[in-house]
């Protein structure tokens, strides 16, 4: 007997949650071409069709209905199954990896969830540069981490997008056509690229006052009054103000804070913990975030 593949049941209800394959393209960290391809093969499994074309727009067909129903069901009990094997070891272990501009936000609200389900879950907590996570995910440091990086090799969710602005001591002075003073950390930085890229595209002249390797120097260098810095809206506190288009600089891309699994997912607390998050039917951007 034929054996139907969770991870085709899974894009499937993402298909039916999100309403168009390209969102759940985004949503499951895939390209459009290869949700079509899996709703094909998933087709062929069966021997009929999933989808009717209406317009644009491709809705279930009857048996695409009956199917979901059944998906739903298989899905969540697969999840329960993880949980409950993982609820059973007597201390399950997670290593979880937190940029610095997170770590008293967005990180305490998932561990919050996480040991909500798994209460003995026992966690190695490490707080770090988004790229230094990202190469300790991959060497297998870490099984879990929050990041800046957008990563398609690796399974992911949006957990939270934050505006970038350009932030400043609140007694510092910034004198429009003037070369930018920047307090940048050194690479690689994302935050780094963006200001300078902006800074460039707008024309506008800039210079490196100040380097640094952490987040916590960063804020001292800012808070010193040595230039201006473009960081997530969360670096802001209460000696500090934000500087925008009435100073005429340029607007900055929002930032998005990723969650990552390991690629092998060998910790079973790690691939359950993902998967529930992965199944909780909410859109990217709109899961636990406090």
């Amino acid at each position: 007997m034929r054996t139907l593949d969770l991870e085709l049941l899974r894009t499937l209800d993402a298909i039916s949650r999100l309403k168009t394959f390209s969102a759940a393209a985004e949503h499951l960290h895939k390209t459009q071409s290869a949700i079509t391809q899996q709703m094909q093969r998933l087709e062929e499994q069966l021997g009929y069709a999933l989808f009717d074309k209406r317009g644009r727009a491709k809705q279930l067909t009857t048996q695409g209905e009956q199917l979901l129903a059944y998906a739903r069901r298989m899905l969540a009990l697969n999840d329960q199954a993880l949980l409950a094997v993982v609820r059973r070891e007597s201390s399950p272990q997670l290593r979880i990896g937190s940029p610095h501009d997170v770590a008293d936000t967005l990180l305490p609200s998932l561990l919050t969830r996480f040991v909500r389900l798994l209460p003995e879950l026992q966690m190695t907590i490490v707080v770090g540069r988004s790229p230094f996570l990202m190469e300790a995910l991959h060497e297998d440091q870490l099984d879990m981490t929050l990041s800046t990086r957008f990563d398609e090799r690796l399974a992911g969710l949006r957990m939270q997008s934050s505006p970038t602005v350009w932030v400043c001591a609140h007694d510092f002075v910034y004198v429009p056509g003037t070369p930018v003073p920047l307090v940048l950390a050194d690479e690689p930085s994302l935050f780094r690229k963006m200001s300078l890229d902006a800074l460039s595209q707008a024309g506008i002249p800039w210079r490196i006052r100040f380097l640094a390797p952490t987040l916590t120097a960063i804020r001292a260098g800012v808070r010193a009054g040595l230039g201006i810095t473009g960081r997530s809206i969360e670096l802001v506190d209460a000696g500090m103000r934000v500087l925008g288009r009435n100073e005429g600089l340029p607007p900055l891309p929002d930032t998005n804070y990723y969650l990552y699994a390991h690629p092998s997912r060998n910790s079973a607390a790690a691939r359950a913990l993902f998967d529930e998050l992965d199944s909780g039917g909410q859109r990217f951007g709109e899961a636990f975030v406090a």
